[in-house]
């Protein structure tokens, strides 16, 4: 695409066909900000659409070739099919297009120091620590999160500084569009398994991700992952690992978990003590995450003391184990964990929170993730009392019947899980409602809308 100036191309007509997803609303939220016209469309309505339209956005709920008129630039998400009416339209009238990735990475070239923050688990929440820690560091970044923090107020907050953080999303490939000065990579596990053809070409991807980091720029990368050391193995930039259990230039010793799992643990920096930390949210995975953000956080000169505050009062993004409230003394949580490894993670956090019996109501995301990782869903809920499952969340897919939520409940009920399928969430919410007993807590689970049977329970 024709580069632009985010400040004197203003005057700019842009049109975003599939508006309200969280990075696309992010990116017409920036423009918004420097005072282009923006209009857009999309299948639904949303709080995150009513903001934008607040914000100064032309909105149009469906899709039409009428909303397609003078704009210069029309962008497109990788959901939208070459048969939209929209992207037609623009074809015809010869205005340029430019799908999510691409657009996301012109963005960020208008900014001298760019954290992408890319790894298959947890990117959402190592973003979301970052952007409170160079907030309260007065850094006033731009700021792009994969979902809701209340800590910038949803999931996008624009900057006026040469800040610039991003998740960078590893799907198609499409964190090689970006330039990052400082990347992250917290791990590589199996997943979009309808794109690549498996780990050895998803660690190839990473591999090319890495060498978008300029030679003066850093890696910051987890010692504990093998993959994400392979990828990283001969990097053309400073590298800076941190781990729990491997030897890294951060580390943590000396964990602990208080009564709702929240750690607290000693960190070290090339060997040297460097302070203790206490979290607000649950797990060794987000002991991990955290470390993480100490490790870029210092790389900025930004003060321990800012660090240390700013995670202990991190109380977590939403639906990244978010606690929506309680019925008839059952706990609802919801978390967006939807692979095998994010599910196990998730689960022994939750079988440190306190509790009586853990409920887990699970929906699988997508037909080919179920399918092709089938074998390790079967055995990632070994830490549930009663497991539920709902349909499969279709997503940007269709169902072939080859897979569906019965197929799966059977293999996992094979390795000793109390595992029943229900199909709607309806069903699954009066079962809970007449089953669950005071202290125990119900966990919804999934990237799809799961979190709807909670919502359906707290309204009983």
């Amino acid at each position: 695409m024709k580069e632009f100036d985010l400040k004197s191309d203003n005057n700019l007509k842009v049109h975003f066909i599939g508006i309200g997803g969280i990075s696309m609303s992010g990116l017409a939220e920036i423009l918004l900000d420097y005072g282009f016209n923006v209009s857009g469309s999309d299948s639904n309505n949303s709080n995150i659409i009513n903001r934008l339209i607040d914000k100064g956005a032309t909105i149009h709920i469906g899709h039409d070739a009428e909303n397609i008129k003078d704009q210069d630039l029309v962008v497109y998400t990788a959901a939208v099919k070459a048969d939209n009416p929209e992207l037609i339209k623009a074809k015809e009238l010869n205005i340029p297009i430019v799908n999510r990735a691409e657009f996301l990475g012109q963005i960020m070239k208008h900014y001298e120091k760019r954290i992408a923050v890319a790894g298959v688990h947890g990117k959402t929440t190592t973003t979301s620590l970052l952007s409170v820690i160079m907030c309260n560091a007065n850094l006033d970044p731009t700021i792009m999160v994969g979902g809701e923090l209340d800590a910038i107020g949803g999931n996008v907050r624009p900057g006026k500084s040469p800040y610039f953080l991003t998740e960078a999303c590893e799907y198609v490939e499409s964190f090689l569009k970006l330039y990052p000065t400082v990347g992250i990579v917290l791990n590589i596990d199996k997943d979009h398994l309808d794109f690549y053809s498996g780990i050895d070409q998803i660690i190839s991807s990473f591999k090319k991700f890495i060498r978008l980091i300029p030679k003066d720029g850093y890696l910051i990368t987890s010692s504990d992952d093998e993959n994400a050391m392979k990828a990283a193995k001969g990097c053309n930039c400073n590298l800076v690992t941190f781990g729990i259990k491997n030897n890294a230039n951060w580390m943590t010793k000396n964990i602990c978990y208080d009564k709702n799992g929240f750690g607290e643990f000693d960190v070290y920096h090339n060997g040297e003590y460097y302070d203790r930390f206490k979290l607000r949210i649950p797990g060794e995975h987000n002991i991990s995450n955290s470390l993480c953000a100490i490790a870029c956080a210092d790389l900025f000169h930004i003060e321990k003391d800012i660090i240390k505050s700013s995670l202990s009062e991190f109380s977590g993004t939403h639906r990244r184990f978010e606690v929506k409230g309680e019925f008839s003394g059952v706990k609802v949580i919801d978390d967006y964990a939807h692979h095998p490894t994010e599910i196990k993670a998730t689960l022994k956090a939750a079988r440190n929170y306190p509790h009586n019996k853990l409920w887990c109501v699970f929906q699988p995301h997508t037909y080919s993730r179920t399918i092709k990782l089938l074998d390790e869903f079967s055995h990632a809920f070994s830490d549930v009392d009663e497991l539920i499952l709902a349909d499969i969340y279709a997503a940007r897919e269709k169902d072939t019947g080859e897979i569906s939520s019965k197929i799966l409940a059977d293999k996992i009920g094979k390795n000793g899980v109390s595992v029943r399928y229900l199909p709607s969430f309806n069903e699954i919410a009066d079962f809970i409602a007449k089953n669950a007993s005071p202290g125990d807590i119900v966990l919804t689970m999934g990237a799809g809308d799961v979190y709807k049977v909670g919502d359906m329970l707290l309204e009983k």
